[in-house]
């Protein structure tokens, strides 16, 4: 990953989308050359210098303060998770690592016992441990009849995005394949932000830069998000279509492991889908066969 070209490129894209009314300035009229906020219009509402700014927009982040990161997050507008992104971003470019020491592997990782005895433990709600990079490594049963589609194909470990957008199955499988696909690329980007140095997410990137055009036109959008709560509708292919609400927990004794549980409105036609897709888990040898249960858990492709 380019951490100065990250920088330049967020900021600029947060600052196209910010009109002058948004940010409560005047609006003189006449032709704008830029779209959204010019970069003397966010250096007056950040309260610093044209100049200094200009600098710190094109990717100099060595020595930037939290006061300068906290009045540019404000003059921008940014999100929870935009301004961790950009904090991320310029600790980074203040690292000082030496080039060839930047691309690193990550590390395997053993889930610990207790994690898959709790996933276990959870036969009525599908339950999964995932990654940054959106590589799921432990599963319990129903997890993995949920999540069927993505094992049909034979890299190991399964990753949403590589399902989302390599796999023509993915527009069936969810329902609204747009709205994924812009989650999981503003949380492939954030993860980016994170460990702009992890050899295996970057890989990840480039595969995917390169077979997939709607994944460039989304990761040159710059956005970002944190994996908390949210609702997923998909049509699973042996009990039809599901809508589920998911809790994202980060696993506080495993770093960067998130537990993702998905559960159903009671008495919903999704809680009956869901009844129905455990009973299949419990008889179908496929998901026995392909269950991440029964093979090593690891942080790498």
């Amino acid at each position: 990953m380019d951490t100065q070209r990250d920088i330049r490129e967020f900021l600029t894209t947060r600052r196209a989308r910010l009109t002058p009314d948004q940010a409560g300035l005047p609006n003189f009229g006449g032709r704008r050359r830029v779209p959204g906020l010019r970069r003397e219009e966010v250096a007056l509402l950040a309260g610093m210098s044209v100049e200094y700014y200009v600098r710190f927009e094109r990717g100099n982040a060595i020595g930037v303060s939290e006061a300068v990161l906290e009045g540019i997050s404000r003059a921008l507008q940014l999100d929870d998770a935009e301004r961790t992104h950009l904090h991320d971003l310029v600790r980074a470019a203040n690292e000082g690592i030496r080039p060839q020491q930047r691309r690193r592997s990550s590390p395997k990782k053993q889930l610990r016992p207790g994690v898959q005895q709790l996933l276990d433990a959870m036969t009525h709600v599908p339950a999964i441990v995932q990654n940054g990079r959106l590589d799921i490594i432990a599963s319990n049963r129903l997890g993995m009849a949920l999540f069927s589609e993505m094992y049909i194909q034979p890299q190991r470990p399964a990753n949403f995005g590589r399902f989302l957008f390599l796999d023509p199955r993915a527009k069936d499988f969810y329902l609204d394949w747009e709205d994924a696909a812009q989650q999981t690329v503003a949380l492939l980007r954030t993860e980016a932000g994170r460990a702009p140095y992890d050899r295996s997410l970057s890989d990840l990137v480039g595969e995917l830069s390169t077979r997939s055009d709607a994944f460039r036109r989304l990761w040159a959008s710059h956005d970002v998000r944190e994996h908390r709560t949210g609702l997923k509708r998909i049509h699973h292919p042996v009990v039809g279509d599901l809508q589920l609400n998911y809790e994202a927990m980060e696993l506080s004794s495993e770093r960067g492991l998130l537990f993702l549980a998905y559960t159903a409105e009671p008495g919903s036609a999704s809680h009956d889908g869901l009844q129905l897709l455990a009973n299949w888990a419990a008889t179908d040898d496929h998901v026995a066969r392909t269950s991440p249960v029964a093979t090593e858990a690891t942080d790498g492709v």
